[in-house]
């Protein structure tokens, strides 16, 4: 069950961008599982995607794609099956629908780009999917933000979104994202699937440094399992119909609330998908201060996010710290004087200075970890440094979705 999550209640359209579902049959018969969005002409289109050497044949396409043109116009998601683990049979299965796609809108393959998540190792039925192109093209509509949502979903509970609209010089901008994401989530890029898109005009530069900024202060903060995905990908689109100046540089009160808007959507979907983690109970916040480095603050905190007997813990709502101590211990710190290190539960001092603190009791730390929501706050007290990162409980049922994920 989804920690805090409901089903977003506004979703606004963008101008310049277009959403259809269709039902393809991937899976399961009768579930709209292909969604097409279509980018107005002289839409700039920017992606991050999976650092994983073992990436899926539709993150290899679309990266070629945006490589080498400038004006792509529709995406094609497919959920049930993932085109990963699929060799030279898989990339032509992603450049057949591709092909399919451009050819019921008179455009080029290259103008389009290919986006799967589900079963890895199994071969794409692109028949299936040709058949239902053009029901998905005849739904497209600005408003589908939503039903576009339940399309991407596969073991996700609910549709995940996020949505802002600003004022700037009395013309009003918006930006508008959906994401999807359960299981396999430790995004080194981005998330699962990400879509956000704005009426904003933003300079193709500018657009791709938004996204990688927004994303590594979001997706790329987010954990449940550790298991990084095949088919990451995150796209951010601005379709340039809000009728204000473009935006070449990163600079300026235009830019700077574009850049906030950006973030806060990035942020709200990434924390939409830890809340839907699979079997999730908590909504678990790692913060680490004091480090030397940012990145020995995200070392701390993975290896608390990551650690088993942490999150089997976390699902029992037992407060036992020591595993938390020995996870911190393991992060391989260099030269990590533990006599300086602090732990707290929420506001509860369970550590003080690398041994329990006098005043805890077992009473505080279980009252914390009653709750769903909870925050591990780790004091290393050797730097400036802060990171803080999203994660999840392991459950019983976590283990049971993943058993029974094919079955």
């Amino acid at each position: 069950m989804a920690v805090g999550l409901e089903i977003p209640s506004v979703l606004y359209p963008v101008k310049g961008f277009k959403l259809g579902i269709a039902s393809a049959g991937i899976k399961k018969v009768g579930r709209k599982d292909l969604v097409i969005m279509q980018c107005a002409e002289g839409a700039t289109v920017v992606g991050v995607f999976t650092r994983n050497a073992f990436c899926a044949a539709p993150v290899l396409l679309s990266k070629e794609h945006l490589a080498r043109n400038t004006n792509i116009h529709y995406f094609i998601t497919n959920t049930g099956n993932a085109n990963a683990g699929t060799g030279k049979q898989g990339l032509k299965a992603a450049i057949d629908v591709c092909q399919a796609l451009a050819d019921a809108t008179n455009l080029d393959k290259e103008a389009i780009l290919p986006f799967s998540t589900g079963v890895i190792g199994e071969p794409l039925p692109v028949e299936k999917i040709k058949v239902a192109i053009p029901e998905a093209l005849n739904d497209l509509k600005e408003d589908n933000w939503l039903k576009a949502a339940e399309g991407i979903m596969t073991t996700d509970t609910t549709p995940k979104g996020a949505s802002i609209r600003f004022q700037h010089e009395d013309k009003v901008v918006t930006v508008t994202g959906i994401s999807k994401g359960a299981g396999m989530i430790c995004p080194n890029m981005g998330t699962m699937l990400g879509y956000i898109a704005t009426d904003a005009d933003v300079a193709k530069p500018v657009l791709q440094a938004l996204l990688e900024d927004a994303t590594n202060k979001s997706f790329n903060r987010i954990t449940i399992d550790g298991d990084t995905s095949t088919n990451d990908s995150c796209i951010l689109v601005a379709t340039g119909q809000a009728d204000l100046p473009t935006i070449n540089q990163a600079q300026g009160e235009y830019y700077d609330k574009l850049k906030m808007a950006i973030f806060s959507v990035a942020m709200e979907l990434a924390q939409a998908i830890v809340r839907d983690g699979e079997g999730a109970t908590k909504f678990v916040t790692v913060e680490v201060n004091g480090g030397k480095t940012h990145q020995e603050c995200l070392d701390v905190a993975y290896a608390v996010a990551h650690s088993p007997l942490v999150k089997t813990a976390l699902f029992a709502s037992d407060p036992n710290w020591g595993r938390i101590v020995a996870a911190i211990g393991y992060s391989k710190l260099e030269q990590l004087d533990v006599s300086k290190v602090d732990v707290f539960l929420g506001s509860v001092q369970i550590v003080s200075e690398g041994e329990r603190a006098i005043s805890y009791t077992e009473e505080q730390g279980s009252a914390v970890m009653q709750q769903a929501e909870i925050t591990i706050r780790i004091e290393l007290n050797r730097g400036q440094c802060r990171e803080v990162i999203w994660t999840t409980d392991l459950s019983h049922e976590y283990v049971k979705i993943n058993a029974e994920y094919r079955t």
